[in-house]
């Protein structure tokens, strides 16, 4: 063999190992970035809980001193439950703006009340729902920028490549797709 023929066997020879380097480096950056989501989705996951955990409580303290105001009562443990069904990460992530959509409306309804807004336990549990309202938002925005991150690098050239290769799916982002939870609670008396 001439040395022509060395040279060009052993620049095949590094090519191939760079891209075999490369792929090992993508696939493991795309698993990385996926066990990353599962993570921010199962920290969400735990503020979820404690929310729903706390909404029977504060249903059954509002409803001690609102009676009449069954509707908002109801849409707020069917959207409990509906969340608490749901099988997949999607489902789940549609139900809960239901739930935030119904919280809102129940908070409305307090209002009216003078008494139960002066209600230590009510207070308290309106105090707990409040600070996990903001991990839930902050959980959200954690997932939705590592799901941000993941869905762009499995979308561009080259990575897509590897992408399709190992069926690296493209994950959902949390969003509100109920219009009406983007508008402000009305509350009137």
């Amino acid at each position: 063999m001439s040395i022509g023929g060395i040279i060009a066997l052993a620049v095949v020879a590094l090519l191939v190992v760079i891209i075999v380097a490369w792929i090992i480096v993508t696939y493991n950056k795309f698993i990385r970035m996926r066990n990353n989501i599962d993570e921010s989705f199962s920290t969400m996951d735990v503020y979820l809980k404690k929310r729903f955990d706390l909404i029977p409580n504060l249903v059954a303290t509002v409803k001690g001193y609102a009676k009449h105001e069954a509707e908002a009562l109801e849409k707020t443990i069917a959207a409990r439950n509906m969340a608490q069904a749901s099988g997949d990460i999607t489902k789940q992530l549609q139900a809960e703006g239901a739930i935030s959509g119904a919280l809102k409306s129940l908070f409305a309804v307090s209002e009216a009340y003078p008494d139960l807004k002066a209600n230590t336990n009510f207070l308290d549990l309106q105090a707990k729902l409040s600070t996990l309202e903001e991990e839930i938002a902050n959980s959200r925005k954690y997932y939705n920028g590592v799901v941000k991150i993941y869905n762009t690098t499995r979308e561009v050239f080259p990575s897509n490549i590897i992408a399709g290769m190992f069926k690296f799916e493209k994950r959902p982002l949390y969003e509100v797709s109920d219009v009406e939870q983007r508008e402000n609670v009305k509350v009137e008396f």
